[in-house]
């Protein structure tokens, strides 16, 4: 069991784009053709992270969320895609994406019915994972809505790894396995890492500032459980909500959309940066902002997510407003992000010895300063026994490479 998963896939956190938070399950093509779940849509993204250098960026997975799908499974049992929204089938769908350079991923359910709905992998993880691989599928998410006991929920998500790498194609496998046993018993991550690619923690994210303030509490409350057990081939996907949502998705960077401020979105792009986290963004990329596509595609924030030494960050201090996060990175450098949570009034400084970096080692004796983000600029060399100062916007967050 324990070479289930050896699938040498997701060395780094994958990237991407998938259209949950931003399309939802819209599937009225007649109504409203530019925001149902189609072929059209997919295409359309497909052409923009083209040609719009997403691609180059490092985004390479187009992902399908829940409601692809045809009400019923064909005569043989096979899952089929909507053949009004989808009349080329995922076959063709693929073939496109890949003639663009890119991956194309897709959505299942441990259950007998999707979060919305739709049929479901329960009894068919062998036919579902074959199906899959034939039409060409780079990554698939497997949700876990209706799988009844939690015996069954283990059993079907090690069952479809087995599945997937019986396959012989390469399918990055997204679980969201740990978020529907959290409730009723802790997660063993040490057993789900030897099956899955990455793994969701905690509730749907949605486009607002107390969303993304929700994950980072959760993550930090919890990092003794999960941060050890990131790294290459399996990582923590920080998904969130302000309320318990009724459909789950993979953690999204909501940058780009309507809910977050120009600070809270460079909080987003930063702290996800700093936990290793997938980077999957569910946006309008058709119509976005050229502020929010440079964030999105900045090379020094990408190049911290996508370390190869795949530590994940965590936190190292909390005074007031102020939290204080750090990152093992390649080369003995740290990420360094500092947060602040007030939501009123104006910048203010927040001050550290550097000496808390690293276990004291990250500036033993002298270290060079790079902030990041909001904007990239050098801070110059700094002693082992200095302080550092930093003004932080109110709900913003100041990135540094140390």
């Amino acid at each position: 069991a324990t070479l289930a998963l050896d699938n040498g896939l997701a060395r780094t956190p994958p990237m991407g784009w998938l259209h949950w938070e931003r399309f939802l399950c819209h599937t009225d093509c007649a109504t409203d053709p530019h925001r149902c779940v189609s072929e059209r849509l997919f295409r359309e993204m497909a052409d923009v992270m083209a040609a719009e250098g997403w691609r180059e960026a490092g985004y390479q997975y187009l992902c399908i969320d829940d409601c692809w799908m045809a009400p019923a499974r064909d005569e043989n049992g096979k899952l089929q895609a909507d053949p009004k929204r989808f009349p080329g089938g995922i076959h063709k769908l693929a073939d496109y994406v890949h003639s663009k350079g890119l991956k194309l991923g897709i959505y299942s359910d441990v259950g007998n019915k999707t979060c919305a709905g739709f049929p479901g992998s329960y009894n068919h993880y062998d036919l579902d994972a074959q199906t899959f691989a034939s039409w060409g599928v780079d990554l698939l998410k497997f949700d876990g809505c209706n799988a009844g006991r939690l015996e069954l929920l283990a059993e079907g998500y090690k069952r479809m790894s087995l599945a997937l790498n019986k396959t012989g194609r390469s399918i990055v496998y997204s679980c969201e396995w740990p978020f529907y046993l959290r409730p009723l018993q802790q997660p063993n991550y040490t057993e789900i890492k030897q099956y899955c690619n990455h793994w969701r923690n905690f509730f749907d994210v949605y486009d607002s500032w107390r969303s993304i303030k929700s994950i980072l509490d959760w993550t930090a409350l919890h990092q003794d459980s999960i941060v050890k057990i990131a790294g290459p081939g399996g990582w923590n996907d920080p998904d969130m909500a302000t309320l318990p949502g009724i459909f789950v998705s993979l953690s999204q960077l909501v940058i780009g959309n309507f809910g977050l401020s120009w600070d809270q979105s460079v909080t987003q792009m930063a702290m996800w940066a700093i936990m290793a986290a997938p980077l999957f963004m569910s946006n309008d990329l058709r119509h976005i902002s050229p502020e929010a596509k440079r964030l999105l595609q900045n090379k020094e924030v990408i190049a911290i997510n996508q370390d190869p030494l795949g530590k994940q960050g965590y936190q190292i201090t909390k005074d007031k407003n102020f939290e204080l996060w750090e990152r093992p990175l390649s080369g003995q450098a740290y990420a360094v992000a500092v947060l602040n949570h007030q939501e009123i009034g104006g910048p203010q400084n927040f001050t550290f010895s550097l000496t808390l970096l690293g276990n004291g080692l990250a500036c033993n004796p002298a270290c060079s300063i790079r902030q990041v983000l909001p904007a990239s600029r050098d801070w110059g060399v700094y002693s082992w026994v200095s302080s550092l100062s930093v003004e932080v916007n109110p709900t913003g967050t100041v990135l540094l490479k140390v």
